[in-house]
């Protein structure tokens, strides 16, 4: 996924640090949380996808969706994730995973990834997680993927980036995918810097 090693980079970086020492915490899962109660019940199956510490799957347990996924390269991340929901955590299928390698086993109503998607700054990259998207999302199913704005950071957690408006993302996920929903998100760090995000809705079908 980048020159450096990623899995020894996310490892690291869980390792050293808290939860909400690092700069994409948030304590409310917003505008992701919306997102996903606007085109999904609480049967739907939703996965995850560098999903690292974020407290999203704590917030779907708690309204009740009982069918989640949670990927994310980093073991520490989802120890931590774990660890800090507790024994209805059972419930949730973990998976330490590259999402560029990993072999989907099942199909999912709702793919959402909060900002795994812009690290992927190759050609190649982009490809194998697009054509993981497509073999993992149901026909019909929603991708919510949120990615740093055209004016967001050049960089995250010492990493480049790409980053995307509405039209961009739209044009790099292809004609499968046909968008349904798009917004800016104004992410404050707990430090209380503002990042700005892209947030896209796009609906999956032939």
């Amino acid at each position: 996924m980048q020159s450096k090693d990623p899995l020894a980079h996310w490892q690291s970086t869980y390792a050293a640090k808290g939860e909400d020492e690092v700069s994409w915490f948030q304590d409310n899962p917003q505008p992701s949380l919306a997102l996903i109660e606007e085109i999904a019940t609480p049967s739907s199956a939703v996965i995850d996808i560098g999903a690292g510490a974020s407290r999203l799957a704590d917030a779907l347990l708690q309204r009740g969706f009982s069918d989640l996924t949670v990927l994310d390269l980093s073991s520490s991340a989802l120890a931590a994730a774990k660890a800090r929901i507790g024994d209805s955590g059972d419930q949730i299928k973990w998976i330490v995973a590259d999402v560029t390698t990993w072999e989907p086993t099942r199909t999912y109503d709702v793919w959402h990834d909060r900002a795994a998607f812009h690290f992927l700054i190759t050609e190649p990259d982009r490809k194998a997680y697009l054509a993981r998207l497509e073999r993992a999302l149901k026909p019909g199913g929603h991708a919510i993927i949120a990615t740093f704005a055209l004016d967001g950071p050049e960089r995250c957690s010492g990493l480049p980036v790409m980053r995307y408006d509405a039209d961009s993302l739209a044009r790099t996920l292809g004609a499968a995918f046909l968008s349904v929903g798009a917004r800016r998100h104004d992410h404050v760090t707990p430090w209380g810097t503002s990042q700005a995000f892209q947030f896209g809705v796009f609906r999956y079908g032939p």
